[in-house]
């Protein structure tokens, strides 16, 4: 079982301005992204965020920031645990 008295955990806020512009704190890292969705990873579980035309920004896993654009319709959490890394790990290695 994991000690989570010893995990940091990031803050996690998110901030969307006229479904066009969302700012993420907290993101662990990117699972997957194309230009209708993207998943990141946050403390909370996995973000989905779902539209059209999506960029990232700006991405600095080390502060946890996440900056995405486009027509942003959905934002969806799933607690789902398993990982085996995220697309940038994967790239990484």
């Amino acid at each position: 079982m994991k000690d989570d008295k010893n995990i940091i955990r990031l803050p996690h806020n998110i901030i969307l301005e006229d479904r066009k512009k969302l700012i993420v704190s907290g993101v662990i890292d990117i699972d997957s992204f194309d230009e209708s969705l993207i998943v990141a990873f946050t403390d909370m579980g996995d973000l989905n965020i779902k539209g059209k035309d999506l960029h990232i920004n700006k991405l600095n896993v080390e502060t946890g920031e996440l900056s995405v654009e486009g027509d942003i319709s959905t934002l969806i959490y799933s607690d789902d645990t398993k990982r085996d890394g995220g697309f940038f790990s994967k790239l990484f290695k």
